[in-house]
């Protein structure tokens, strides 16, 4: 048999009988991964004459990128915007429960805080890899407090903020540090907000619009100044207006500068967002659709009271509201069952319906070159699924993390 040491030791792994979605289309061939990479089958035949040290028959599972959630604010009991001497278990905790829903990769979400709470949570929140310890850390994603009185849902008002003359200096000093953040959401509308939105893109932070009553000009203005993501669209933001239709107009707007692609976020659970509303966003612009789970702690857990920041929300069924109101406050919903909702209500293909979790989120944070994608040389996070996309396998670095426990079906 033909070695493989001439590039390396690390045994190959080749995972046959089974559909990969690659280039928009499931494809019927083998996965080939080493060193938890995918390898490209032809240069290590022709190149290195290797071959496979592991065969794995998925049994015509569908294999696709790991889902990547750029929205959750905790889970499973755990609430990522509470400053508790233990958030970093808190944190381990939801990232090894979210593999069984498919999410490899992850930016905990904190809610509108007191500048007491980041400074303390902020420097617990680090960047790493995934495994079999959990799904990775691709930095926090701050929503709030720069955001509207008008339309702060959740967020509680004692604590929301506006850019003074330092501007920029005011989030610094509201933040702690910017070291491990990935998003910032903020309301384009505030004063001052356009320097903020031009330093934090200059950082490789990225800027999501939301809690806003920014009208279309104020929005495509943010955009021109770096902006590219709308947070959870529809929700917190003023409704469709055809003299006006607000940040939802960025969907169609002609005023994204060229090789700009502006991305939302849609919390696809059949509560957030009816579904005439997602089919007329994802017909709109469908290659902007980024789906999120803006998960609290409840996700996970059984109805009754819980906690989002500042906070206290009861869940019913897979309503949640802010304690003794109506007012929506987060989702409890999983990515996996987002990602088939969306598919349900749009009736948009499997491909289309996985990208939504994987493709189009690492697009959004500029990492598709080695996530969101099944192309050579990305890293080996995929997810084995059945043909109603529930998830049978998850898999980080080419590492089994999870699976599906058959005996107890």
């Amino acid at each position: 048999m033909p070695s493989n040491k001439s590039v390396s030791d690390a045994p190959i792994v080749q995972f046959t009988n089974c559909r990969i979605l690659r280039d928009h289309q499931l494809q019927r061939e083998d996965l080939w991964v080493r060193e938890g990479k995918i390898l490209n089958p032809e240069k290590l035949f022709f190149d290195e004459k290797g071959s496979a040290d592991v065969r794995l028959d998925c049994k015509d599972s569908i294999i696709a990128p790991g889902f990547i959630d750029v929205q959750i604010n905790g889970g499973f009991g755990v609430d990522f915007s509470l400053a508790t001497d233990d958030f970093k278990s808190g944190i381990d905790l939801v990232s090894q429960k979210i593999l069984s829903h498919g999410v490899t990769s992850f930016c905990p979400t904190l809610v509108t805080s007191p500048p007491s709470v980041y400074h303390q949570i902020l420097p617990q929140i680090s960047v790493r890899n995934g495994g079999a310890h959990g799904a990775g850390i691709l930095g926090a994603h701050l929503e709030g407090p720069f955001i509207s009185k008008e339309k702060k849902g959740a967020h509680p008002e004692h604590c929301l903020r506006t850019f003074e003359a330092g501007a920029f200096q005011d989030l610094l000093a509201t933040y702690g540090s910017l070291n491990c953040v990935q998003i910032v959401t903020l309301a384009p509308e505030m004063r001052r907000s356009s320097e903020v939105i031009q330093e934090l893109t200059k950082r490789g932070i990225c800027v999501s619009l939301g809690h806003s009553v920014a009208n279309l000009s104020q929005a495509e203005e943010a955009v021109q100044h770096g902006a590219t993501f709308i947070t959870h669209l529809f929700n917190a933001m003023l409704p469709f207006h055809h003299r006006d239709p607000g940040i939802v107009g960025l969907l169609t707007s002609d005023k994204i500068p060229a090789g700009r692609r502006v991305f939302y976020g849609m919390i696809s659970d059949g509560i957030h967002t009816n579904p005439a509303a997602l089919r007329i966003a994802h017909r709109a612009h469908p290659k902007g659709l980024v789906l999120v789970t803006d998960a609290i702690a409840g996700m996970g857990l059984a109805p009754g009271r819980h906690t989002l920041g500042q906070q206290v929300v009861e869940i019913d069924g897979l309503n949640t509201y802010i304690a003794g109101t109506k007012t929506l406050s987060g989702s409890v919903a999983t990515m996996d069952t987002c990602v088939r909702h969306f598919q349900e209500a749009t009736g948009c293909s499997v491909e289309t319906a996985l990208e939504a979790a994987s493709l189009h989120p690492a697009q959004l944070l500029g990492i598709e070159h080695k996530k969101g994608t099944l192309n050579y040389d990305s890293d080996a996070d995929f997810l084995m699924l059945n043909d109603s996309l529930y998830v049978q396998a998850t898999y980080i670095a080419g590492e089994e993390v999870w699976r599906q426990d058959v005996s107890g079906m």
